[in-house]
């Protein structure tokens, strides 16, 4: 029996060590959060830039962000096998220098007056390829970390620290283009990617990659191993359906909401990134939650009923009217418990994911899940600005809200919906050991 397995079996058992004791995890979180927060000013800096100082339209918000949210479409799949065999601490490292160099390169021909849309494409697109890279190694990266027995703990930090990043960014980044410049907001954010570098070139630890052969196979032969396993366990398989009709009513509803803020409620940038910005709050909630209610009430049940919560929430959205403080309070506690809620999902889901899968297959699965869930939202963003520019916001935003409530319906009749409060646990594989400072 794995000591994973014998941590959990046995009614007196003693509760597994922190993994906040853990120096090398800390500096994973403290990178993650910091370099989380540039990513959520970034992701708020660019389609308010857009609207407000560049008058785009519909179509042109709505391609901004697809462009943006391409390259989860177009590099999931590649990322997941090549972390599998690469360092993750390299990865991330690498990925924090390359936005902090594109965001100062943006806020350098901000300052000089070039930064016009075509400008907003290129960085918004070669931003997301990287954190695309980030994002799949940063959920490896925890699993070569902590023990599995900690998993439920570590991830419910590092999606706090995640939490923490949407009470700050949006804000932060509506404030700034608000108040001050986008040069000034691009800057910033790149400041950010350069501290998470800093903090996450320190961590130590040496680190397993699982690997069973000495000599490795093609990455599109790692790439069907991954699509086979995700599509041959029911309870993957399922998180993939519910992510995709998630993420692609999400992404439509979200193109139509920044357009319907500003132009229906007519709400400043500031009180559009406040009041994003109250998921944050939310979804530290969420996180905290997360360590607690699954154990008690059951995974599935928990997954279903919070998803249903979080989504069904923005139905109330394309009811208000007017920027009255009635509204932006409503909009506040609207967002909050979307934030709640979802952070609860999410931590779940993703201690789902982990425990079922084999330690040579996390990043494949993980990047396997963003594939098929992640790449449908730049579709989800074209149709938004679609129907915002022939049904109107208020329509498509109703529309686009109700679609999302499509995510829990395919939990509550799927297998996940019968998990309880204990996770199954995937076999242990063999790894193979990378010390830091050793070749990739």
């Amino acid at each position: 029996m794995s000591s994973a397995s014998s941590a959990v079996s046995g009614s007196g058992r003693s509760d597994p060590p922190s993994p906040w004791r853990d120096r090398d995890f800390r500096r994973l979180w403290v990178g993650q959060t910091v370099s989380q927060l540039g990513e959520h000013t970034t992701s708020v800096v660019l389609p308010l830039v857009a609207v407000l100082a560049l008058d785009a339209g519909a179509g042109e918000l709505g391609v901004l962000r697809a462009v943006g949210q391409a390259p989860i479409l177009l590099l999931s799949l590649l990322v997941g096998a090549w972390v599998d065999r690469w360092r993750t601490r390299s990865v991330m490292v690498a990925t924090d220098a390359g936005r902090a160099l594109l965001l100062g390169a943006a806020a350098v021909a901000g300052l000089l007056g070039r930064l016009g849309l075509p400008g907003l494409l290129v960085v918004a697109f070669a931003v997301g390829a990287l954190s695309v890279f980030f994002d799949v190694a940063y959920q490896a990266s925890v699993v070569r970390l902590v023990r599995r027995d900690q998993l439920l703990r570590g991830n419910s930090a590092l999606e706090g620290s995640r939490s923490a990043a949407q009470i700050g960014g949006p804000a932060l980044g509506g404030a700034l283009v608000s108040l001050l410049s986008a040069p000034i907001a691009a800057a910033f954010s790149a400041v950010l990617f350069a501290l998470s570098f800093l903090s996450i070139r320190r961590i130590r630890r040496t680190e397993p990659i699982p690997e069973h052969s000495e000599r490795p196979p093609r990455v599109w032969r790692r790439i069907r191993e991954g699509l086979r396993f995700v599509v041959g366990d029911a309870l993957l398989r399922t998180v993939c359906l519910a992510s995709a009709a998630f993420q692609f009513s999400f992404a439509a509803m979200m193109t139509a909401c920044l357009l319907f803020l500003p132009r229906e409620l007519h709400l400043s940038a500031t009180a559009v990134g406040l009041t994003l910005a109250a998921m944050g709050p939310g979804a530290l909630l969420g996180s905290v939650l997360a360590a607690r209610l699954p154990s008690r009430f059951g995974h599935g049940t928990v997954l279903v009923s919070a998803a249903a919560l979080g989504d069904g929430v923005f139905l109330c959205v394309p009811a208000l009217r007017g920027s009255s403080v009635v509204t932006v309070s409503a909009l506040l506690a609207i967002t909050f418990v979307f934030g709640a809620a979802g952070q609860l999902v999410n931590v779940t889901l993703m201690a789902v994911r982990q425990a079922v899968t084999p330690g040579g297959m996390q990043g494949r699965a993980a990047a396997t899940i963003t594939f098929v869930g992640m790449g449908m939202a730049p579709l989800g963003s074209l149709l938004g600005g679609f129907l915002a520019m022939e049904w109107g916001l208020r329509t498509s935003l109703l529309v686009t809200a109700a679609g999302m409530l499509s995510s829990p319906a395919v939990m509550a009749f799927s297998p996940l919906v019968r998990l309880g409060r204990r996770l199954p646990t995937a076999p242990v594989t063999e790894s193979r050991v990378i010390r830091p400072g050793s070749d990739l």
